[in-house]
């Protein structure tokens, strides 16, 4: 394997001066809605700090060197698939999962080369997602971070089997790499049960259940639960269970992982209204084509930005028994909610 990451790469810094920050009141929402009318919270929603986007951008870069190492030892493998494979996995991206896991794992007092495997794990279920997601017969992309979605760079057959290939290598990966058969077995069943038919898979089918219906918050909340926060809130349980921390850590953890995929979602969302195809690098205007459930859909988009205002502090507060060794990932947070990709 690479150099691979090192234990300095994924630890908060102090914020840096100038880091710009705004404040300003919402009514509280939350995962089931909003608060009764007149309850505020003040938010200090900050920027992220000036070097969040740095950070991701130098961690995605040394940890896809890993992953494709991993790839490597693929040569038996049909070459169509594995160039597929390898197409899926390591095209570009933020790779925020992978990171989460590594940052996680660093917060609890763990060591960084036991945050690997369940990171390259979680990247390849996201990935097999992302394929899957693409095809003609779920949201039909044809772009997807700028480039050719698998089905369109290959075929439509060839993605789905790279998908699947993707799906069984995560498992593979903390089947037989994990060293602790107990944190394995742990691993494995958080992962599995954020992918499948409780979490983000389930998510999908609600996603696509829900097209041509009415607007309805609940539902959104539901689908942006299972489809986006339950994979974020498993890569921040996965960096815990890594580090070995105890059942209330990843309690904390995981609540941060849940608002942080809700925020993000939110994003998504907006994004989707207010940005353009080419600052995304896929298609925009989609989600209003379907009549896809979405927060701008239900509540217009100030409304949703507040939402996502407020997943973004219950995520900081998630956080709070960390102290100020979680700073960077309270900002973090607010990256998510801001970016504009």
């Amino acid at each position: 394997m690479g150099r691979g990451i090192e234990r300095n790469d994924v630890l908060p810094r102090a914020a840096e001066p100038g880091c710009l920050s705004y404040r300003f009141e919402i009514p509280i929402f939350s995962a089931f809605g909003i608060a009764a009318i007149g309850t505020f919270w003040t938010i200090d929603l900050a920027t992220a700090q000036p070097d969040t986007s740095e950070r991701l951008k130098r961690f995605a870069s040394e940890f896809h060197s890993d992953l494709e190492h991993l790839l490597r030892p693929a040569e038996t493998i049909p070459p169509r698939l594995r160039d597929a494979v390898a197409y899926a996995l390591l095209g570009p991206g933020k790779r925020l999962r992978a990171y989460l896991v590594y940052r996680c794992c660093a917060l609890v007092g763990g060591d960084a080369a036991d945050a690997f495997v369940p990171a390259a794990a979680m990247e390849m279920v996201h990935a097999f997602s992302l394929v899957h997601d693409d095809l003609p017969a779920m949201d039909d992309d044809d772009l997807r971070r700028g480039r050719p979605t698998c089905h369109k760079q290959f075929d439509e057959a060839t993605a789905i089997l790279a998908g699947d290939a993707l799906l069984a290598l995560a498992f593979e990966l903390l089947a037989t790499r994990v060293a602790d058969p107990a944190r394995a077995v742990h691993m494995t069943a958080e992962l599995a049960q954020a992918t499948g038919w409780r979490g983000m898979i389930g998510g999908q089918a609600a996603d696509l259940a829900g097209e041509h219906e009415a607007p309805d918050l609940e539902r959104v909340q539901q689908i942006h639960a299972h489809k986006t926060g339950a994979l974020m809130q498993a890569a921040c349980r996965l960096g815990g269970i890594a580090g070995g921390a105890d059942a209330a850590a990843l309690e904390r953890l995981g609540a941060y992982g849940r608002h942080l995929g809700l925020a993000f979602q939110i994003a998504d969302d907006l994004l989707d209204v207010t940005s353009t195809a080419a600052e995304l690098g896929k298609g925009v205007a989609k989600d209003a084509a379907r009549r896809k459930q979405t927060y701008p859909a239900c509540v217009g988009i100030e409304q949703a930005r507040q939402a996502g205002a407020a997943a973004v502090a219950e995520a900081r507060a998630a956080l709070a028994a960390f102290g100020s060794d979680a700073d960077d990932l309270c900002h973090l947070a607010a990256f998510v909610m801001s970016r504009r990709a």
